[in-house]
């Protein structure tokens, strides 16, 4: 177990790097990559775990000494809660589909959480991998709600709030208020529908396009729709979405080696699956493109053995020349 008492770790939370897209950009049309792995956990669920957190605290509900932190998860959300978790004191279990990367897992562990692991049949009525996860540690929480305390990200306008008070104004002010198309995928909804909330607040006419995965995807923390339920934090705003592109695996897949070999990033599944939308979705005129790269491929290792995307030894190379990488708090 990793035991994380640095408080100062929390003001990393947010504030991350945009970066120019040189392989995409041409002509009038720059593209940018908000790097959401340079968080001190690793992802942009830093920002809704931070926030999440303190709001529980500030309701009251939330209590050191007393309350435990349950929580479904995809994987960035049970890192990212299980470290803040750490950092404030509080026990934390997490509730994850067996799919996810056994990296994952690894790290949720290491800092400290118990794991519950779902499989796919585990209650097929209501979807396939996450949302199964949800159906269990709602049962867990249920059973002791003196004890339990659940964020429940699906469903938590501080995961909405993080985003629209923290990642909109950051791509705003970052842009010099000239973002003109905004990509991302969704899990929860409180990305897009935060950062979308805010921007078109600024410019209506800042054009809002989701990421969506073919179905039975293997992109962490993503959702299709046809096959897994809208969650309500989404559908609270899902208006704000002007358009979707859809991403399958293998289109995800094939561009991570040539984003590295382009811009010397390495990249998870889901920031691959967001260049491969903004690489496809046409864009006629002057514009700037932001699109979110959710986590960086440091976890994925397995992930990209198995797929074939490179081999271990490849990732290790790959690794050490990487660019934009920031040291994590675990």
């Amino acid at each position: 177990m990793t035991t994380i008492t640095d408080t100062d770790v929390l003001s990393r939370v947010g504030n991350t790097s945009l970066v120019k897209l040189d392989s995409l950009s041409h002509n009038n049309i720059e593209y940018f990559a908000k790097l959401e792995g340079n968080n001190p956990f690793g992802s942009v669920k830093d920002r809704a775990a931070y926030w999440m957190i303190k709001d529980g605290e500030e309701r009251g509900i939330l209590k050191k000494g007393k309350s435990i932190i349950i929580e479904p998860t995809s994987g960035n959300t049970g890192i990212a809660l299980t470290g803040i978790a750490n950092v404030l004191g509080y026990k934390v279990e997490i509730v994850i589909p067996e799919k996810v990367s056994n990296e994952t897992k690894e790290i949720i562990r290491n800092l400290g959480a118990k794991v519950f692991e779902t499989s796919d049949d585990l209650c097929p009525k209501v979807g396939a991998g996450t949302d199964q996860s949800i159906a269990l540690a709602t049962s867990i929480a249920s059973s002791r709600p003196d004890t339990y305390y659940s964020p429940n990200q699906y469903a938590n306008e501080a995961n909405f709030r993080g985003h629209y008070e923290g990642t909109g104004p950051e791509i705003w002010k970052q842009t010099e208020g000239k973002v003109t198309h905004f990509f991302t995928g969704v899990g929860t909804g409180g990305t897009i529908t935060g950062i979308g909330t805010f921007l078109k607040e600024k410019n209506p006419n800042v054009k809002i396009i989701g990421c969506q995965p073919q179905q039975n995807h293997l992109i962490q923390g993503w959702r299709n729709f046809e096959e897994s339920a809208k969650p309500d934090l989404f559908l609270k705003r899902e208006h704000v979405v002007d358009d979707w592109v859809s991403v399958d695996n293998d289109e995800a897949f094939s561009v991570v080696k040539e984003v590295f070999e382009k811009e010397k990033l390495l990249i998870s599944p889901s920031s691959a699956a967001v260049y491969a939308c903004m690489k496809k979705y046409p864009i006629e005129g002057d514009a700037c493109v932001v699109g979110i790269f959710a986590d960086d491929g440091r976890k994925f290792r397995s992930v990209y053995a198995t797929q074939n995307v490179m081999t271990e030894e490849e990732f290790d190379n790959t690794l050490k020349e990487a660019k934009h990488m920031s040291e994590l708090a675990y």
